[in-house]
């Protein structure tokens, strides 16, 4: 669960201002039907019990009203505070380090927020669905091998540099040729990023699935804790290296492209991260 997580956090940050979601205009149907979509992920894995399953949604209420009620204020607060610094053009690289730093922190709450309801569901599950955790897991983790290291390494170097590009244009518009120089050079810096992510998630995952062999044992909850708010203790030194140094590269790419952008591409960017907060005010806790 938390690898997946920050991974996914960790690619809205990649410019902080310009892919923190997928879209505006549908960020109030994204929030409401969260709870389904987690329903669904971890029925991708585990076929559930109706109890199980009545008792993760009451759970995932509950979650999502804290977060509504607690969170979502905290995050309006933060895309105004960003909106103004790229329209008065404060928003310098120690400025994008704080902001970045300020969403680590609310992806941090949130972890241990869902842990309770996490470790709740894992001591529920019997031996059959641990098994067939297990070979969900195998075969995701082969699917995601096949997909992503057997492609030309050029290729796939190509086609991360092109994604980047796409998100980059959805929040500045048309990039001139400066921002275009800078995100492919930041691209030729990543490396082999992708070969360790999947290395540490598959320690991640032997790492759960030896904590649910003892899952009736008195340490468990703090196991399931240590690998949800804490997973780089066990997805080892070259995860936690390549996480720090894309943190740092992402900081320095926000910067230099912000650096770079003329008036137009603040309007436009600006206007992005009025309509988000927008959208985020409007929604109302149930």
């Amino acid at each position: 669960m938390a690898p997946g997580f920050r991974r996914a956090a960790g690619a809205g940050a990649i410019f902080l201002l310009l892919v923190i979601l997928a879209g505006c205009s549908s960020t109030r149907l994204a929030y409401r039907y969260a709870d389904w979509g987690i329903v669904w992920w971890v029925e991708d894995y585990v076929t559930l019990s109706s109890a199980q399953r009545g008792q993760l949604e009451r759970d995932i209420d509950e979650l999502l009203q804290w977060h509504c009620r607690e969170e979502l204020p905290r995050y309006s607060r933060w895309l105004t505070d960003l909106e103004t610094g790229v329209a008065t053009g404060a928003l310098n690289h120690s400025k994008i380090a704080r902001h970045q730093a300020e969403l680590f922190q609310r992806l941090d709450s949130l972890l241990v927020a869902v842990t309770p309801a996490a470790v709740s569901l894992l001591a529920s599950l019997n031996d059959s669905q641990i098994e067939e955790l297990t070979q969900s897991m195998a075969e995701d983790q082969r699917e995601k091998e096949q997909e992503y290291l057997n492609p030309d390494p050029r290729k796939q170097r190509l086609a991360r540099a092109e994604r980047v590009r796409e998100r980059a244009e959805k929040r500045l518009g048309n990039l001139n040729n400066p921002q275009r120089q800078l995100i492919a050079t930041w691209n030729r810096e990543r490396g082999d990023q992708t070969r360790v992510w999947l290395e540490s998630r598959e320690r991640w995952q032997a790492a759960l699935l030896e904590a649910l062999a003892d899952r009736k044992s008195a340490g468990f909850t703090d196991r399931i804790e240590g690998l949800i708010q804490s997973p780089g203790n066990v997805m080892g030194a070259p995860y936690r290296a390549m996480a720090a140094d894309s943190r740092a590269a992402l900081t320095d790419l926000a910067a230099d492209l912000l650096a770079t952008a003329d008036r137009e591409q603040r309007r436009h960017l600006t206007g992005q991260l009025a309509e988000l907060r927008r959208d985020f005010n409007a929604l109302s806790c149930r």
